[in-house]
């Protein structure tokens, strides 16, 4: 059983981890000039500077700290995941069409598609640039699988989309592909640079694979049940764009036949009218939909929670235990 918390466990991640994460700026900072494009310093500080709460960067510091590591790499590691996350918005907003993310205009909106697309692309070779000097084929190997993984998972979902007979399990795939992949990316590096035992490593890749699909699962949620004002997004952004998020999977799953003629038109076929929304709400609500997955996001946090048991004592490893707590405390 999951404990409830009362404070902000990436909150004392980045304090604890401060010193590490002002070096980890310093080289996004230094890598993401141009001298030739100064554009692409400007589109990457808008998203950088957007607020986020850099925890893929904080979980790789956190996982090779953790392991012991004294080195300088682990700085890299952490600026390459989050260059890669970078890219993944710079891309994920074009694809979607987006015009806001973290409550502020997207790249694509205040520049333009073609724009917020090359800047991905150069933060994606400079994130492997940075990976490359690690010296390390493990890690070259783990955070390249992951980049082809993101990229499988977006295009999973691109032919999901819209279609109302996609299952819980495809969209499982989705979350481990667009997700997760790069949670445990993070987690594993950390320990591989770390030159730590096998069998943390893999327990590190388990905890952050098991931690991504728990935080996407809670954020979908969020689209439904959540505060605009906290969140950043509209309720209702993934209805509205047509997205089969794990609330709409599991409703469309109990739709009587006048409930599943109502998906259709406003799913598939896109024709939302006046008070679509609300009554899909309804109907999360009605079939117990939203519940559902809350259950689901808080059985993946206590399996990210059970991967950490065997790793040694630290007191970040419970801060990270907190972690998974903490993205299941946000749907309350």
């Amino acid at each position: 059983m999951l404990k409830e918390l009362n404070h902000k466990p990436h909150d004392k991640l980045a304090e604890i981890l401060a010193p590490e994460m002002a070096r980890v700026d310093a080289l996004i900072n230094e890598r993401m000039r141009s001298e030739n494009a100064p554009r692409i310093p400007e589109i990457t500080a808008h998203l950088l500077n957007a607020g986020g709460k850099r925890l893929r960067p904080l979980l790789t510091l956190a996982s090779a700290a953790m392991c012991g590591y004294e080195g300088r790499y682990h700085v890299h590691l952490a600026a390459t995941v989050e260059f890669i996350h970078t890219a993944t918005l710079l891309h994920d907003d074009v694809v979607d069409e987006s015009g806001r993310r973290r409550g502020r205009p997207t790249a694509n909106l205040l520049w333009d598609n073609k724009s917020s697309i090359l800047v991905g692309d150069y933060l994606f070779s400079r994130a492997f640039q940075l990976m490359v000097e690690t010296g390390s084929l493990q890690v070259l190997d783990i955070l390249a699988n992951a980049s082809a993984t993101i990229a499988e998972g977006e295009v999973l979902q691109l032919t999901a989309a819209q279609d109302i007979s996609t299952t819980e399990d495809t969209y499982l795939k989705v979350v481990r592909g667009k997700t997760a992949a790069l949670f445990s990316a993070a987690t594993e590096v950390g320990g591989v640079i770390a030159d730590a035992p096998q069998s943390n490593v893999q327990a590190l890749y388990h905890y952050g694979d098991a931690l991504g699909v728990a935080f996407q699962i809670a954020d979908d949620l969020l689209d439904v049940i959540g505060d605009s004002g906290k969140t950043g997004k509209n309720v209702g952004d993934d209805f509205r764009e047509r997205k089969l998020t794990l609330p709409f999977i599991k409703a469309i799953s109990k739709a009587t036949d006048e409930e599943r003629q109502f998906w259709i038109r406003t799913i598939e076929k896109g024709d939302q009218k006046d008070g679509d929304l609300e009554h899909a709400l309804n109907l999360l609500h009605y079939h117990g939909a939203a519940e559902a997955t809350r259950k689901d996001a808080l059985e993946w946090a206590e399996r990210a929670q059970d991967a950490l048991s065997v790793l040694p004592e630290h007191p970040l490893r419970t801060l990270l235990g907190d972690l998974s707590v903490y993205i299941v405390d946000r749907l309350t």
